[in-house]
Formats: structure tokens, C-alpha cells, sequence
């Protein structure tokens, strides 16, 4: 069969124009329109990435930011914690200073509670062992015992020397008035005597005597002249007791009690 050369041409002809068309108006816009796909799927794989980036990122700043308040947290539980702790203690301290002042204000009191009922107590027993022994010497001062008495004051003005020698014979030099002797107990006529003559003696003098009673006077003898006293009497010996023991009332307990002052003693 002999070949047709003119419609091989014509089919090569056709096939080529195909060919471009196909080209032309099919296969270019494909892979154009491939790229662009390709183009936009890169585009949103790589925007993909940045956003899984970012959410890494701010899940990352999240923890961090979990484990600092946290941090924070724990932080702020010890300090409250310890604040607490802190302040109980002070509160207790407080307690315990405030107790023990209270304790010790008490005790305090019940010291001082104590010490006054015993110093009211033993003043009261001074009294009434005072006031018992001032009637009992009362009662019992006897007529030998008043005549004693005159003897041991005639020789207390004859034992006077010094200073108090002195005073009390310038007051009997300048008094205008009789000196006076005041006596517990009415004295005898002897005894006027020899309380006389004793005067006169021991101040190369001619005293005048006033004798009075005075029942106050407990078992004692008193000289007195323009402000000067010559006295003997257990009631002054009381006095004296009862000023040691009133001295010794007065003292602090922790001083602990000092001897009493002894009473002077009576002349014989």
C-alpha cells in the first residue's frame, strides 16, 4: 500500500498543533495553577509551623509562669507560716510576762497583806502586854518599893556631872518658880527631907521644892525647872521598850530584826 505522504504531513501537522494547544491552553495553566497550589500549601505549612512555634512558646511562658506563682505561693504560705509562728510566740511571751506580773503582783500583796496583819497584830499585843505591865507595876508599888524608888532618884541627882550637871543648875539659878518633883505616889516627909538636902548639896544652893502627885507617873520620880528634867521611872524604861519595838515595826522584813535597844538600867 503505497503511503500518503501528504496526510502523514497533514496528521504530524495536526498532532504538533495539538500538541501546543494542549500546551498552550491545558498543561500550562495546570502547572501553573500546581505551583500556586504548591506555593499555598508551603505557605500555610510554614504558617502552621510559626503558630505551633508561638503556642509552644506561650505554653512554655505559661509553665513558667505557673512554676514562679507557685514559687510565689509557697513563698508567701512560709511567710504567713512563720509570721504566725512568730506572732503566737509573742502573743504567748506576752502571756507568760503578763502572768508572771500578775503572779508576782499578787504575791506582792499577799506579802504585804501578811506583814500588816503581823504588825498589827504585834502592836496590838505590844499594847495590851505595855498597858498589862503598866497596871501590874501600878498595883504592885508597895510602900518598900516607893521608898526605893526616892533612894535610887536622890542618888541619881547626887551621881549628875558634866554638861547635864551644868543645865540644870543654871535652870535652878534662873527660874523664878519652885522646882517642882512629881511623884507617882505621895512621899514621905523623910524623903521630902532628903530630896531637899540632896538639892542643896549637889548645887551649894537653897532650892524650893514644889511635891506633887502625879498617878500617871508609873512607879517614878520627876524634877523639872524652867525647861529642865531630872526623872526616874519604870514608865520610862516602857517608853524606851516601846520605841525599840516601834523601830523594829518599821524596819523592811528582808533586813531581817536587829536587837532591840536595851532599857537603861536602875540605879541602886
Amino acid at each position: 500500500m503505497p503511503i500518503d505522504w501528504f496526510t502523514v504531513a497533514a496528521q504530524v501537522i495536526n498532532f504538533l498543533i495539538l500538541v501546543w494547544l494542549l500546551k498552550r491552553f491545558l498543561y500550562k495553566p495546570i502547572l501553573h495553577a500546581i505551583d500556586e497550589r504548591e506555593k499555598g500549601i508551603a505557605a500555610q505549612l510554614a504558617q502552621a509551623e510559626a503558630n505551633k512555634a508561638e503556642a509552644r512558646k506561650e505554653r512554655d511562658d505559661f509553665q513558667h509562669k505557673n512554676e514562679a506563682f507557685d514559687q510565689e505561693r509557697a513563698a508567701l504560705l512560709k511567710k504567713a507560716t512563720d509570721d504566725a509562728k512568730t506572732e503566737r510566740q509573742r502573743l504567748l511571751d506576752e502571756a507568760r510576762k503578763d502572768a508572771d506580773a500578775l503572779r508576782a503582783k499578787r504575791q506582792d500583796a499577799l506579802r504585804n497583806e501578811q506583814r500588816n496583819l503581823s504588825q498589827e497584830i504585834t502592836r496590838w499585843t505590844q499594847k495590851e502586854v505595855f498597858a498589862i505591865t503598866r497596871k501590874t507595876l501600878t498595883d504592885l508599888a508597895a510602900t518598900g518599893l516607893e521608898e526605893r524608888m526616892g533612894e535610887v532618884f536622890v542618888h541619881r541627882l547626887r551621881a549628875m556631872t558634866g554638861t547635864a550637871k551644868e543645865q540644870l543648875a543654871a535652870a535652878l539659878k534662873a527660874s523664878t518658880q519652885p522646882a517642882r518633883v512629881r511623884s507617882a505616889f505621895d512621899l514621905l516627909p523623910e524623903q521630902h527631907a532628903a530630896i531637899q538636902k540632896t538639892l542643896n548639896e549637889t548645887f551649894s544652893a537653897d532650892i524650893h521644892i514644889q511635891f506633887e502627885t502625879a498617878p500617871e507617873l508609873v512607879s517614878g520620880i520627876e524634877l523639872s525647872t524652867n525647861g529642865q528634867k531630872v526623872a526616874w521611872s519604870i514608865a520610862d524604861y516602857l517608853a524606851t521598850l516601846e520605841k525599840s519595838a516601834g523601830e523594829l515595826l518599821r524596819e523592811e522584813p528582808q533586813h531581817g530584826p536587829e536587837p532591840a535597844a536595851s532599857a537603861p538600867k536602875a540605879e541602886h
